[in-house]
């Protein structure tokens, strides 16, 4: 399925997006998470540190 979207990202008029993955830690169990988004390249360090 990434690639599908990386591929998608690529065409046309997405040239201006990435994907941002981020590993997310729950208070509740302790278990590792992942957040996968579609951002603006210049919004890409803001995501992250949220």
């Amino acid at each position: 399925m990434a690639k599908k979207v990386v591929a998608t990202l690529q065409k046309g008029g997405g040239k201006g997006f990435t994907k941002a993955i981020k590993m997310v830690r729950s208070p509740k169990t302790g278990a590792y998470t992942f957040q996968e988004k579609i951002v603006l390249k210049e919004q890409v360090s803001n995501f992250l540190k949220s």
